[in-house]
């Protein structure tokens, strides 16, 4: 969100406002980006072309995924699913999101409360479209996944709102 900037600041000709990340998100933030070790923080990262990428993805996944694109709400194929399994990434296949944390928020997207192990997203600041949001990146091959905001349900009270195309399910076995 925004705030407003002190009177000095605006003295010397700043606009005003300010994105600011909430202090009670910085410690999430920084044991997203690895900076405190987690499974997947240790994971080679992954690197493609944009011509490589177009290869394996179809266009849409394309968009959304390295276009940093957001589909139609309502729209992708996991948003009522009910199915249990694991959330892979479209892209490199590193585990994301458990069905076992997935919840109907209402919004069209997938929704999430907390990522399937530490480490296994990355939080980067989005200012674009005039609003302070938190991307959310898998931590693998920084595929865009969608947003995190901090209106979700206990325990954690994070939604990780995520687009499908940016997403395969892996079905429980049993």
């Amino acid at each position: 969100m925004f705030q407003n900037m002190s009177k000095a600041a605006e003295a010397h000709g700043f606009l005003g406002l300010i994105p600011v990340v909430p202090l009670a998100r910085i410690p999430r933030l920084c044991h997203s980006r690895g900076l405190q070790t987690g499974k997947a923080a240790l994971m080679e990262k992954i690197k493609k072309t944009d011509a490589e990428w177009r290869e394996v993805l179809t266009p849409g996944q394309f968009e959304v995924c390295r276009e940093k694109g957001t589909e139609r709400p309502f729209s992708g194929e996991y948003d009522g699913c009910k199915e249990t399994g694991v959330y892979v990434c479209v892209c490199c296949g590193q585990a994301l999101f458990s069905s076992s944390h997935k919840f109907d928020s209402g919004t069209g997207w997938p929704s999430f409360w907390k990522p399937a192990a530490d480490g296994a997203v990355d939080e980067k600041s989005d200012v674009s479209l005039f609003s302070a949001r938190t991307e959310v990146l898998c931590s693998r091959c920084d595929s865009h996944l969608g947003h995190v905001f901090d209106d979700g349900p206990q325990p954690t009270g994070l939604r990780y709102c995520i687009n499908s195309a940016s997403l395969k399910l892996e079905p429980e076995k049993g």
